[in-house]
This record gives structure tokens, sequence and C-alpha cells, in this order.
């Protein structure tokens, strides 16, 4: 039996199950990237186009055309799908070892076709590792992302106290 066609009837078992994972963390990587992004442009308008130092009138104008609780709560929600994002790409060589085992069982009974059954067993840990290793790259780009976001959201409220207290005081 060839590589090729090994692979072909294993994507109908078990492989299957990790081309699905694989689909649905391709639409939330898409979801936290395009979230990430929109509170990226949403903060650079608030926080970095001042070329001036920056003081409250700066800060207050944007901010009260997008409310405070709107940059929390896109920053919860894209915190939140790159949380699953991160945990779907860390079940991917768990799911190519279980493939592998499921596979591997019926070896017991039957030894006569050890070889063939040993190989397609390896099929599951391939796509498994395959698919890791994509999703591991693109958690790389999708990260630094997300700790700026985080960062310019910590700053931009922690810039917006200081002026409530500025006021307070005056």
């Amino acid at each position: 039996m060839s590589v090729f066609s090994v692979i072909l009837r294993n994507l109908w078992g078990y492989d299957l199950i990790i081309f699905l994972a694989a689909a649905v963390n391709v639409w939330v990587f898409l979801l936290t990237r395009r979230q990430s992004r929109e509170l990226y442009d949403r903060l650079r308008m608030v926080i970095f186009i001042p070329v001036q130092p920056i003081d409250g009138a700066h800060i207050k104008t944007p901010a009260r055309t997008w409310e405070i609780e709107e940059f929390v709560r896109l920053r919860e929600r894209t915190e939140s799908l790159y949380s699953v994002f991160t945990n779907l790409t860390a079940i991917f060589p768990l799911l190519g070892i279980l493939g592998t085992v499921i596979s591997l069982l019926p070896m017991v009974a039957d030894m006569a076709n050890i070889q063939e059954n040993f190989f397609a067993a390896l099929t599951s840990t391939f796509w498994g590792l395959v698919f890791a290793i994509a999703f591991k790259l693109c958690d790389a780009f999708l990260s630094s992302r997300m700790e700026d976001n985080d960062k310019n959201v910590t700053l931009l409220l922690s810039r917006l106290t200081d002026e409530a207290g500025k006021s307070e005081a005056a």
C-alpha cells in the first residue's frame, strides 16, 4: 500500500477530527486577529496620534467618541478569543498521539497487518504535529499584538485616571 493511499484513507478516519479542529482554530485565529487589529487601530487614534505633548484634551476627545468601556470590552473579547486559540493549538500534538493510540489498538488483535496498521497510526501523529507547528507560528505573529494592546489599554486607563485625579484636585 502506498503512502499516499494510506494518508487518504486515514483522512476519513480519525485524522478528520484533527482537520476539523484545525478549521475551527483557523476561524478563531482570524477572529482574534481581526479583533486585535480593531483594538490596536482604535487605541492608536487615542494614544499615538498627538505629536505635541499629550495632555487630557488630546486623550478625552477621541475617548468620548468611543467610550472607555468599549476599549475594555474589546480587550476582554480579544483576550478570550486568544485564549481559545492558544488552547486549541496546544491540543494538536495530543490529538495526534490519541489518533496513533486508537490506530495501534487494533494491531494487538490482528498481528498479520502490523506494518500497514503501524503506518496508518503515524498519520495522526503527523497531522497533529503539522498543525501544532503551523498554529504556533501564527501565535508568534498574534502574541506581540496582544501584548501591545494590553499595554496600550492599561496606558490609556492610567492616563485618564491621572487626568481625572488632576481635574478633581483643581
